[in-house]
């Protein structure tokens, strides 16, 4: 049986660095990279590639923001597995990470409805629905590692729309897990808190080019790999992420929006002085 990983929003960021220590570090015979911006997973593929002694990485350009990308990468998988199935009984997704992604800056009055239904389709529809067409393909062992955000703990003012994303995709991984233990098949939430990757310049709309406060990606992401091949449901990598998810069980969930958007403002260019840009890493 083939062993594939598949990691979404692999063009950037955590989702590259995701590749590069999948690639390094797990035995599987392919990894599937998937975001919209194919000359980035070409280079991507490229560089890891080299580093083999065979094709292991494959690009895979699409859009996922919506439904009708989860339905096209179904269709590719459902292809891959017919062709293989009378000599290597198909294929199995031993890893799937979704990782793409994307949040916006801004009271939610003064941010474009489209971009903040575009964000709910992207974080929260394509991730229910990955989830959902890997399920034939996963078995025992294998597993899911889903991109949320330290700001899943709480509703944030300026934030609001993203926080709530991410909310949902800490509580469904969560279930999703209970669910599929019997499976032998793990679920994780990956829950940073400030990351140095392009997560800013998109949420800002080009106003900040980098997450203030940020760190490297690769010690996050490998504690995440780490906890999710070992069964644990969540990752913080660092002690404060940690501190902060913790202590918002004991804090008001309005006094912390009102909070966050009276003392939390972050820069952002207004929507209508921008062309539309790339929002999928």
């Amino acid at each position: 049986m083939k062993n594939i990983a598949v990691i979404t929003g692999a063009s950037s960021g955590m989702g590259k660095e995701f590749a590069v220590q999948v690639a390094a570090n797990y035995d599987f015979d392919e990894i599937w990279i998937v975001a919209r911006r194919l000359e980035n997973l070409e280079k991507i593929a490229q560089e890891i590639n080299a580093t083999k002694n065979f094709q292991v990485v494959k690009p895979v350009q699409l859009d996922l923001c919506g439904s009708q990308g989860v339905y096209e990468l179904e269709k590719l998988l459902k292809e891959e597995n017919e062709k293989l199935v009378k000599v290597e009984s198909g294929i199995k997704i031993g890893l799937l990470i979704n990782n793409a992604g994307f949040g916006t800056y801004g009271p939610f009055e003064e941010t474009s409805i489209k971009t903040q239904m575009q964000m709910v389709d992207l974080n929260c529809t394509a991730l229910t629905g990955l989830c959902g067409i890997a399920l034939p393909f996963l078995k025992d062992g294998s597993v899911i590692i889903n991109t949320a955000s330290l700001a899943a703990y709480m509703p944030l003012g300026n934030f609001a729309v993203y926080a709530a994303t991410k909310s949902y995709v800490l509580s469904f991984s969560v279930a999703l897990a209970a669910e599929l233990k019997n499976r032998g098949i793990k679920v994780s939430a990956l829950c940073p808190g400030s990351v140095s990757t392009e997560f800013a310049q998109v949420a800002s709309n080009g106003a900040r080019k980098e997450v203030k406060g940020g760190i490297p990606p690769q010690k996050v992401v490998a504690q995440c790999l780490k906890r999710a091949f070992a069964g644990k449901t969540t990752s913080l990598y660092r002690l404060k992420w940690r501190v902060t998810a913790f202590m918002s069980r004991f804090v008001g969930r309005y006094l912390v929006a009102s909070y966050t958007y009276k003392h939390m403002k972050r820069p952002r260019t207004p929507d209508e002085s921008q062309q539309e840009k790339e929002i999928q890493f």
